[in-house]
């Protein structure tokens, strides 16, 4: 079965509930939520989020499990100004409590970008920081996102995310999300040869080690370092490329969210509606 979802909301007076009941219109079995705007560290009580009916409604239409996303503020591997890196450690701890709270297994992190100090900085300072976080108790696993390499962002290879499982003392904490936007920016050949770049990673990391898929076209050709994603087909991997990606063997447990952009609606230009629906129905008709 395949397990897909997307990105959905959480606000207004029904919170994570409102978030389950937008992935089932979608008629969606997974999802990926934020815990709070990712753009800043305001943050409603647990006790306000309506946790217990969010659960009780994805036990009744079987959603066995979801994903949290981290905010983008949190920047583990900037060494430039320390207010920024202490200010990563302590949200991204409150995060991990956020998302056992919730009930999710994966908090997905963007590595961090080192600021101009340089790849061998940026991995010292994000293994520092995980170093101070994860311990053999802590109850959800950091998953690294593979990155487009825009920037000085780090994690664009997987070497450098190897690197950071190495200094990572409680690395059994760690897992990665790729994301095929993301990788095909980088460099590697999502469309051709995915299957040589599940290889490579694996020679590396480990297949296990993938918690999560984060399924995006992307707007740029290959090694690009953009980061643009594009909706499913409508970019320079293409629907085929994708749809292989989204079937593999290799990733049949593995939930497989949509961070696709809003299209316009088609009786009202001006307003965007998500494609989520349509992207989740169309991947399921047309498995390769």
């Amino acid at each position: 079965m395949l397990l897909i979802g997307s990105h959905v909301g959480m606000s207004g007076k029904e919170m994570f509930l409102g978030s389950v009941k937008e992935a089932l219109s979608y008629h969606a079995n997974t999802f990926m939520v934020y815990t709070g705007a990712p753009q800043n560290t305001r943050r409603k009580e647990l006790s306000e989020l309506k946790i217990p009916e969010a659960k009780a409604l994805m036990k009744e239409n079987g959603i066995e499990q979801f994903i949290v996303h981290a905010p983008y503020i949190i920047n583990l591997a900037n060494s430039v100004n320390p207010s920024t890196f202490e200010l990563a450690v302590e949200f991204l701890e409150k995060e991990i409590t956020r998302s056992a709270g919730m009930g999710s297994r994966i908090l997905v992190l963007h590595p961090g970008s080192h600021v101009g100090e340089g790849t061998e900085t940026g991995i010292r300072k994000i293994t520092e920081g995980l170093n101070q976080i994860l311990t053999a108790d802590t109850p959800v696993s950091i998953a690294l996102e593979t990155m487009a390499g825009k920037g000085s962002e780090i994690g664009s290879r997987f070497e450098e995310l190897a690197e950071i499982y190495e200094k990572t003392v409680h690395s059994e904490k760690l897992r990665v999300c790729i994301d095929t936007c993301h990788m095909h920016d980088a460099g590697y050949d999502v469309i051709h040869d995915f299957d040589g770049i599940l290889t490579a990673f694996d020679k590396l990391l480990g297949i296990s080690q993938i918690a999560a898929v984060h399924l995006n076209d992307s707007k740029n050709p290959q090694g690009a370092r953009k980061d643009r994603h594009a909706n499913l087909g409508d970019g320079c991997i293409g629907f085929e490329a994708l749809s292989y990606v989204a079937h593999h063997p290799a990733l049949t447990d593995i939930p497989k969210i949509l961070e696709t952009p809003y299209i316009p609606q088609a009786e009202n230009p001006d307003k965007k509606v998500p494609p989520y629906k349509e992207e989740i129905a169309r991947l399921r008709q047309e498995k390769p």
